[in-house]
């Protein structure tokens, strides 16, 4: 695993680390997700929870009071209650709280059985997990998804973020998903922010979550330093 910081720019804090899955040497995610098919998507999955819990607490994320965000695969997941018992016992072995655990579902895969993941999200959210919708606007189902799920957070699409200071329109889309979001009482995070101008266009936009290579790299089995300017 690799952690990268989501920060609130207002408060100069870090509220959430990101758990990104890379291979014993630090390869990328591509190079491990390439490997998993349909007999070990269960096993992987559920190693990857474990694996980040572990690290995490390992890494004395508990004190920082940051939350823990960790990419699911819904496809993997045959049974909500059962499959969610050794993250269960992850936390409690590596005393990390339920509460500050978060489960981004990603819009790169297409939801085939929304009522599945509808009873995925309940059965989590009783344990007090936070539920995030990552690559928001980019994928299969967009705000049709929205309408259809329970998220607490909405983490828009690196493409709507591209160069958001040069394009009017894109800042626009970004206001108008806010404001939807905080009438949902839904907390909207920036991804893949790597310049100034796209920090004050999105905190312009009312976006002070963020995430991106301006704040932070990734840090292979490590906490990075977050740099503030």
């Amino acid at each position: 695993m690799a952690f990268q910081p989501i920060v609130d720019v207002e408060t100069r804090t870090v509220r959430t680390y990101e758990a990104l899955v890379r291979g014993p040497e630090n390869q990328p995610a591509s190079e491990v997700l390439a490997m998993v098919n349909e007999k070990n998507r269960y096993a992987f999955d559920q190693a990857c929870r474990v694996k980040a819990i572990r690290l995490a607490s390992e890494l004395g994320m508990v004190k920082t009071g940051a939350r823990l965000a960790v990419n699911f695969m819904p496809e993997a997941i045959y049974s909500p209650s059962g499959c969610i018992q050794k993250t269960l016992r992850a936390a409690r072995q590596y005393k990390f709280p339920l509460d500050r655990l978060i489960f981004e579902i990603t819009e790169h895969e297409p939801v085939r059985n929304t009522a599945h993941l509808k009873s995925i999200i309940k059965e989590y959210k009783k344990h007090g997990f936070g539920i995030a919708l990552d690559d928001f606007g980019a994928g299969y189902n967009g705000l049709s998804l929205l309408a259809e799920l329970d998220p607490d957070i909405v983490k828009l699409d690196a493409r709507l973020i591209k160069e958001l200071h040069l394009r009017p329109r894109s800042q626009a889309i970004v206001r108008a998903m806010t404001e939807l979001c905080k009438s949902l009482d839904i907390t909207v995070v920036g991804e893949a922010i790597e310049t100034v101008e796209e920090c004050e266009a999105l905190q312009a936009c009312g976006v002070h979550l963020m995430q991106g290579f301006f704040f932070a790299q990734p840090l292979f089995e490590g906490l990075p330093e977050v740099t503030w300017r």
